[in-house]
C-alpha cells in the first residue's frame, strides 16, 4: 500500500505557472503507475496526465503541450509542472496511484491541492 500526500496548489494568474508534488510513501511509487487527476465540485474526476511505471506519460488533450507529468523514483515524488495555465485549469488536484498499466483506474488517492486560476 502507498500513501500520497499533494502541495504546490495556490492561486496563480492566468498565464502563470505552478508546480504540484505528490509524495509517496509506504511501498515505492515506482510499482505503480500514477497520475494527476481534477476533481470540480459536481462533477466526476477528471484525468490530467499519466505516467506509467515505463515512463511512458499520456495527458487530456485540453493540457497537452501546457502541462508535463514527471517522477523521481529515487525520492518517491510525483510531479506536475503546469504552464500557460487558463481559468478552466481550476480545480482540486488529486495524485493517484494504481496497478492499471494505463491509468485506466486507480487504487490509491491523496487529498488534493486545490489550484485556482484567475482571468
Amino acid at each position: 500500500q502507498v500513501e500520497l500526500v499533494e502541495s504546490g496548489g495556490g492561486a496563480v494568474q492566468a498565464g502563470g505557472s505552478r508546480k504540484l508534488s505528490c509524495a509517496a510513501s509506504g511501498r515505492s511509487a515506482s510499482a505503480y503507475s500514477m497520475g494527476w487527476v481534477r476533481r470540480r465540485p459536481g462533477q466526476e474526476w477528471k484525468r490530467v496526465a499519466c505516467i506509467r511505471k515505463d515512463g511512458g506519460t499520456a495527458y487530456a488533450s485540453a493540457v497537452q503541450d501546457r502541462f508535463t507529468i514527471s517522477r523521481d523514483n529515487a525520492n518517491n515524488i510525483l510531479y506536475l509542472q503546469m504552464n500557460n495555465l487558463k481559468p478552466e485549469d481550476s480545480g482540486m488536484y488529486q495524485c493517484a496511484a494504481g496497478s492499471n498499466v494505463y491509468c485506466l483506474t486507480y487504487d490509491t488517492w491523496g487529498q488534493g491541492t486545490q489550484v485556482t486560476v484567475s482571468p
